[in-house]
């Protein structure tokens, strides 16, 4: 008998794109130097959309 996998691709893509957050929030100095109050917003976007991901596997 096989098992349904725990979590599913929305899961660790909701991950994957938390990961690039914490990334970028390490250069997000140069990113603010770059792209003024938009880098924030931009690290902002990307963890709403991890979150969501994440939330929305519902497993």
């Amino acid at each position: 008998m096989q098992q349904e996998p725990k979590h599913g691709p929305r899961f660790w893509l909701g991950n994957g794109i938390l990961a690039l957050a914490a990334v970028f929030l390490l250069f997000i100095d140069q990113a603010a130097q770059w792209m003024g109050t938009g880098a924030v917003a931009l690290w902002m976007g990307l963890v709403a959309v991890g979150v969501y991901l994440i939330v929305k596997d519902g497993r």
